[in-house]
């Protein structure tokens, strides 16, 4: 159950992150920090979200539903 608390709350960051990017780039204000960094962000907890649901299917700590059929 911890890991999917985990992965629920890295999902909630990177939509975070997508939104401060957004936020950036309608302000486009030259003294706040680059959109690319938010943007740059939210691919690292990406690949870190999919790597976690790899692992943790692989370690068995979530098992994926049957098919429906």
């Amino acid at each position: 159950m911890l890991i999917k608390i985990v992965l629920v709350c890295l999902l909630f960051f990177v939509v975070f992150q997508l939104f401060r990017a957004l936020w950036l780039m309608l302000k486009n204000d030259p003294t706040q920090a680059s959109m690319s960094k938010h943007l740059g962000r939210r691919v690292m907890f990406s690949v870190l979200v999919m790597g976690l649901i790899i692992l943790a299917l692989a370690l068995g700590w979530i098992e994926p539903h049957q098919r429906p059929y």
